[in-house]
Parts: structure tokens; sequence; C-alpha cells
């Protein structure tokens, strides 16, 4: 098998893979949907619990800073 075979083999390969996981990624993101969906008609705030979820993959350190300078800008539009 020629060397052009070859490349052109693995480069199909890799794209059909891409495309599995793309099918995959979007099955996940339905999967997502449907569970902020069963919140809110629970009661939940899915707003709400999409920023938990951004804070909770944060470092406790970045979070903490985060906190600190959105009190600080609060403060200083007297919003606190």
């Amino acid at each position: 098998m020629s060397e052009k075979n070859v490349a052109a083999d693995q480069l199909r390969l890799m794209i059909e893979r891409v495309e599995r996981l793309e099918e995959e990624k979007k099955g996940i993101g339905d999967d997502i949907k449907d569970v902020y969906l069963e919140a809110k008609a629970t009661g939940y705030d899915p707003k709400i619990m999409k920023t938990i979820v951004r804070l909770r993959k944060m470092q406790p350190h970045d979070r903490q800073e985060m906190e600190a300078i959105l009190q600080t800008y609060l403060a200083a539009l007297g919003m606190e």
C-alpha cells in the first residue's frame, strides 16, 4: 500500500472518530438540557445551577479572588 493510501486511511479514520465524538457530545448536551428542564419543573433555577456548576469547576483560590473582586465592585456601585 502506498504512503498516500495510508495517509488517506488515517485521515478518514480520524474524521470518522471526530464524527462519532460529535454525536456523543450532542447526546450529552441533550442529557444536560433534560436535567436542567427537570430541575426547572421541580422549582429550581437552572441559571443559578449553571453558575454553581461553573463555580465548582474553579480552584478555591480563584473563586475567592473572583468573589472578593465582585464584592468590591458591588460596594463601589452602592449595590451592597
